[in-house]
C-alpha cells in the first residue's frame, strides 16, 4: 500500500505540475475579468426617504427588510421630502444612492444632465387639501386670502402649489403660506390657527385616515381633476371611493376627486446594475398589491416618469424578473447575469488546451526517462573515441559511470502506466554494459596476442 500511493502521488504531481499553469492562468484571466466587470455589488447602499413616521420613511424600512435577506444594509437617512431627495441625488459629494422622488421635481433634460435614472413609479401620492368646515373652499381660486400651511421647502408640495394656483389664475402672493412640517401642521389645523393644509402622500398614511374622520375638517374635491391631469402630464386623475375608510360609517360620505402625483424611485446613473435589480423587485413585493387608487399589478411601472427609466429595470417590467433570479440566490443568479461572457471565453479556451495538455502531461512523464538516454549515448560516445591503448581504462571508469546511472534509474519513480519505458531503460543500461565489457575484453584479448580472441559476449557485435 505505501508503495501504491507513492505512485499515486507522484501521478497526482505531475498532473498538477502539467495542468497546473493553464488551470492558474485561466484562474487569474477569470479574476481579473471578475474585477473588470465587477459583478458584486456593494453591501451597503444609501436611501433618502422622508419626514419622520412618514410613508416614504415606513416604505424604506421594508425596502432594508427585503435587501437584508440578500446581505444587502440599506441604510436610511431622513429628509424634508422629495425636493431635498433629489437635491442629494444631484450633488456629487452626496453618499444618497437613492430616493424616493415626486414625479414633476424635474424635467427629461434636467435628469439627463444630472445623470440620473428612475427604477419606475411606485404608487400614486394624491394631493390632500383640508380645510376647516367654516372655510368656503368650492375652487381652487378660493384659496385667496387664505392661510395655507404647503410644507417645508424640501418636500415637492411648496412647488406643486405654486404650479397649480397658477394655473388658476392665482398668485401665492395672495396666500398666506406657511411651511411646518404635517404633525405640527395638523395640530394648527384642528386648533383653528391655520385655514387649511395641503401635501401629498399615499393614503396609507395615519394623519389622512385620521383628518378623514375628525369631524369640523373637510377634504377639498378637485372636481377638475382630468383637465389638471390633461395640463400637468406628471399627475393623473384618481377617485377616492365613498366608504373607503370606514363602509359601516361610511367614511367619506361620497366619492372625491383628486389629483396625484407619482412616488419614483430615483438613482444615479452609475447604480450597480445587480442593486437595481434587486430594488426592482423589492419594489414589485412593497408595492404590488392593490390599494386604495390602485389594482393588484398596476405598480410598479415605467409610466408616469419623467426621468429615464433604467435599462434593467425597463426589461423587468417588460420581461418580469431574469431567469436565474428566479431558480438561484441573488449572489448566484447575479454573478452568472455579470460573468456569463466570461465564462463562455475561458470555455472555449479550454477546448484547445484539452488537446494540448494531456501530450504535455506524457511528454513530460516519459521526459524523466529519456533523458538519460542522454547519458547512455555519452557513455557509448566515451568508449567510442578512447585510443587502444586508453581503452581498457576508459572502459573501466565508463563501468563505474554505467553502474551510477544504473543506481539513480533504480530509484527513479514514475506512474505505474509509463512502467514500461522504465524497464525498457534499464534494459538498455544492461545493453550497453554488456557491450563496454564485451569491447574492454576484446582489448584485453588483443594485449595478449593473436590467436587468444574469446567468443563474444551475448548481445555484443560477433
Amino acid at each position: 500500500m505505501p508503495t501504491f500511493f507513492r505512485f499515486t502521488t507522484l501521478s497526482v504531481r505531475d498532473l498538477t505540475l502539467t495542468f497546473g499553469p493553464p488551470l492558474l492562468l485561466i484562474v487569474l484571466a477569470g479574476a481579473l475579468a471578475y474585477k473588470i466587470i465587477d459583478p458584486a455589488p456593494p453591501k451597503v447602499v444609501t436611501l433618502s426617504t422622508g419626514q419622520e413616521n412618514s410613508a416614504y420613511e415606513r416604505l424604506a424600512k421594508r425596502y432594508a427588510a427585503i435587501l437584508a435577506r440578500e446581505g444587502i444594509q440599506v441604510r436610511l437617512k431622513s429628509s424634508e421630502g422629495s425636493f431635498e431627495n433629489l437635491q442629494r441625488l444631484k450633488d456629487p459629494d452626496s453618499d444618497t444612492d437613492l430616493a424616493f422622488v415626486q414625479s414633476g421635481s424635474t424635467v427629461l433634460a434636467e435628469a439627463e444632465r444630472d445623470d440620473l435614472v428612475s427604477l419606475g413609479s411606485l404608487f400614486v401620492e394624491p394631493v390632500w387639501l383640508f380645510y376647516r368646515e367654516d372655510v368656503k373652499l368650492d375652487h381652487l381660486r378660493d384659496v385667496r386670502g387664505l392661510k395655507i400651511n404647503v410644507g417645508p421647502s424640501g418636500t415637492g408640495v411648496p412647488q406643486l402649489f405654486d404650479k397649480l394656483l397658477s394655473a388658476n389664475g392665482v398668485s401665492p402672493q395672495r396666500v398666506k403660506l406657511t411651511r411646518m412640517e404635517n404633525t405640527p401642521a395638523t395640530v394648527a389645523l384642528l386648533a383653528g390657527k391655520i385655514d387649511g393644509m395641503v401635501f401629498s402622500s399615499s393614503a396609507e398614511g395615519l394623519i389622512i385616515q385620521m383628518l378623514l374622520q375628525t369631524p369640523g375638517i373637510r377634504l377639498f374635491n378637485f372636481s377638475q381633476a382630468d383637465a389638471y391631469a390633461r395640463r400637468f402630464p406628471f399627475l393623473s386623475a384618481v377617485r377616492l371611493p365613498r366608504g373607503i375608510v370606514d363602509l359601516g360609517r361610511e367614511i367619506p360620505s361620497r366619492d372625491f376627486q383628486l389629483i396625484a402625483p407619482t412616488a419614483t424611485l430615483v438613482g444615479r446613473e452609475n447604480l450597480h446594475p445587480a442593486l437595481i435589480d434587486l430594488f426592482v423587485e423589492a419594489a414589485a413585493e412593497v408595492h404590488g398589491g392593490p390599494g386604495w387608487f390602485q389594482r393588484r399589478g398596476d405598480f410598479p411601472n415605467a409610466n408616469f416618469t419623467e426621468i429615464p427609466v433604467a435599462p434593467s429595470a425597463e426589461k423587468f417590467y417588460k420581461n418580469g424578473p431574469p431567469l436565474l433570479h428566479r431558480h438561484l440566490p441573488f449572489w448566484l443568479a447575479n454573478f452568472f447575469d455579470r460573468m456569463w461572457l466570461v465564462i463562455v471565453a475561458l470555455g472555449a479556451l479550454l477546448v484547445p488546451l484539452s488537446r494540448v495538455v494531456p501530450p504535455l502531461y506524457v511528454w513530460k512523464v516519459r521526459s524523466r526517462i529519456y533523458r538519460w538516454y542522454g547519458q547512455l549515448r555519452s557513455v557509448e560516445h566515451a568508449v567510442e573515441e578512447a585510443s587502444a591503448e586508453d581503452r581498457e581504462a576508459v572502459c573501466s571508469a565508463q563501468l563505474e559511470r554505467l553502474a551510477e546511472v544504473e543506481q539513480r534509474v533504480n530509484q527513479l519513480t514514475i506512474p505505474l502506466s509509463f512502467a514500461e519505458e522504465l524497464y525498457e531503460l534499464r534494459s538498455h543500461i544492461n545493453f550497453v554494459r554488456k557491450r563496454i565489457q564485451w569491447l574492454q575484453q576484446r582489448s584485453r584479448d588483443s594485449d595478449q596476442g593473436p590467436g587468444k580472441d574469446q567468443a563474444p559476449i551475448q548481445g555484443s557485435p560477433a
